[in-house]
Order: C-alpha cells, then sequence, then structure tokens
C-alpha cells in the first residue's frame, strides 16, 4: 500500500540530512535533540534506574500487578551507535501495563568508542543477573523475554543464541522489531527501493556498520550477523514486526522464515505503509500503539 498519511507528513516535516558526515558523537547529539519528545505514557507502579555490577544501566518498570512478575528485556535501537533507555519510554510503559509483565531497559555500550562485541556482551550479562535474581522479589527470575527495535532487534537474536550456546538461562520469547540480520551488501531489494527518502538510509547503516563493525572479517560472525548462523534451531518463540517502507524489511522478513523452517514458532506482522522506527521513536503514528498493543498481546500469551 502507500504510505501512511501519518507518515508522509512526519517525513514532510523532517530535516534533512546534514551538509557532511557527521561524527558520532555529533550524531548523538543531533539525535538527542531531535528526539519526539514523548506524549501521554502508560502509568505504572514504579521506574528505577539501576546499575550491575559491571556498570551496565538497567532502568526496570515495575506494573501495578502482584509479584513476582516475568521480565521482558528490552534492548533499545540506534545502529549500535546512538539511543539510550530514554529512547522508548512510550513504548517501555505501554507493554509494562498493557502485558502487566516488568521491563528492564538496557543501556549497553556504544560504538565506536566500544565495539562489537561490547553491545551483546552487556544484554548477556543483564539477562544472567535477572536470572540471578538481581531484579529483586518483585520480577521472576525464570521467566524472561528479549526484545528489541533495530540493532536491539539484532541484539535480543544475538543474546539468544549465546543462551543456546552456552546453556544460559532459558529464553521464553524475543521480539524482534525491524531488526537488523544482515549486511547493506547483502542484496536485498528493500535496500534498493527504500535507499533513501524514507526515514532510515542505506547509507545511515553503512555507517553503523562502520562503527560497530570496523573489521570486515568480523562479518561472518553469527554473534554480529545472525543471518550468518548456520543452525536457528532451539532458539525462543519470535514475534517479527517489520517495516513495508524500511531498509530492513527483507531481511527481518528472510530471518523470519528461516527461524520457521528451523522448527522455531515465529509470528511476523508487516506493518503496511510505515517506515523504520514506527514502534519507538516516532510513537504519535497512529501504527505505533497498535504495535505496543501486539507486543503486549503476545508477551501475555508467551506467560500465561
Amino acid at each position: 500500500m502507500s504510505l501512511d498519511p501519518a507518515v508522509r507528513e512526519l517525513l514532510a516535516r523532517s530535516p534533512e540530512g546534514p551538509a557532511r558526515p557527521l561524527t558520532a558523537v555529533e550524531l548523538r547529539a543531533a539525535f538527542a535533540a531531535s528526539r519526539p519528545q514523548p506524549g501521554a505514557v502508560a502509568p505504572v507502579a514504579s521506574v528505577t534506574d539501576l546499575r550491575l555490577p559491571g556498570g551496565v544501566r538497567v532502568r526496570l518498570y515495575l506494573p501495578e500487578a502482584a509479584g513476582p512478575v516475568p521480565v521482558f528485556v528490552w534492548i533499545h535501537g540506534g545502529g549500535w551507535t546512538i539511543g539510550s533507555v530514554e529512547e522508548n519510554e512510550v513504548a517501555s510503559r505501554a507493554v509494562c501495563a498493557a502485558a502487566s509483565v516488568a521491563v528492564a531497559a538496557v543501556e549497553y555500550r556504544l560504538a565506536p568508542e566500544d565495539p562489537y562485541p561490547a553491545a551483546p556482551s552487556d544484554c548477556y550479562a543483564v539477562l544472567e543477573w535477572l536470572a540471578a535474581g538481581g531484579a529483586g522479589p518483585a520480577v521472576a527470575p525464570s521467566r524472561i523475554a528479549v526484545g528489541g527495535e533495530s540493532a536491539g532487534g539484532n541484539l535480543s537474536t544475538v543474546v539468544s543464541l549465546i543462551a543456546r550456546d552456552r546453556g544460559g538461562p532459558p529464553i521464553a520469547a524475543q521480539v524482534l522489531i525491524c531488526p537488523v540480520f544482515g549486511h547493506p551488501d547483502d542484496g536485498h531489494a528493500s535496500y534498493a527501493d527504500f535507499a533513501t527518502g524514507y526515514g532510515m538510509t542505506a547509507d545511515a547503516m553503512r555507517f553503523f556498520f562502520a562503527q560497530y563493525a570496523p573489521d570486515p572479517s568480523r562479518l561472518d560472525d553469527p554473534y554480529l550477523l545472525p543471518s550468518r548462523a548456520r543452525d536457528l534451531s532451539g532458539l525462543p518463540p519470535a514475534l517479527v514486526l517489520t517495516a513495508e517502507y524500511d531498509v530492513l524489511r527483507d531481511e527481518g522478513e528472510a530471518f523470519a522464515r528461516r527461524l520457521s523452517e528451523a522448527g522455531v514458532a515465529v509470528d511476523l506482522t508487516r506493518y503496511a505503509g510505515q517506515i523504520h522506527g514506527f514502534y519507538g521513536l516516532y510513537t504519535d503514528l497512529p501504527a505505533s500503539p497498535r504495535s505496543h498493543a501486539e507486543v503486549a498481546a503476545y508477551l501475555r500469551g508467551i506467560f500465561a
């Protein structure tokens, strides 16, 4: 279908790209300055910022529910280079309230200062911390799902692969929203069809890869790019949401098919007329609350 009229309006008022390439530090500042401010947010019982012993920051949202409740580990996007726990306040609160789950939003180390494998190491440390009861008695340490948007979707599957391969904490499900599973040069048609003009560009993804994986020899590592994994069996059930007008659309849908072929239960939804960021960044779009409700319903079913 054509672009959602609300998306078209959003793109029309979005600023043009910079006259010169930005550094990662400049890009973070520009993103923070231009990030849409959240409007109304769902009420939750509490929001607490915590630090793991290794220094990783976690923002823990607790629902108005008798504990212990399951926990949804949320990993933000931003090409492993920008973003923070503040990025997805609306979505985190919405899912926490609607699904009656705790949400543990992770602030992992960013590239290029801390390239691969710093981010997956931090995210896996949070998984182990939660499984050991680090979040306290309100959170059930044996009932954990993981999820994220864009680079966060990538890291969610990476954490799931590591947990499978190491015999680590069990993961009930993975929620993968506009995820990064491959490389811009893998030949997916969506990279050509939506290379410019739809928010996230093909060149932006190449920039993010240059920050996160400056050594090209690492691009065959399945813990960096899950599409390189030969065996996807034994991974947790997955909810995959893609956006029709997104360079990452085709690789997300192709990976969902591979998961299903490997015997993993997969629910796949393509959000027609939407662009990258419709879930957690552009929360004024009409599709955004619908996607939050879909994620919450999925988690309720997983943890029922």
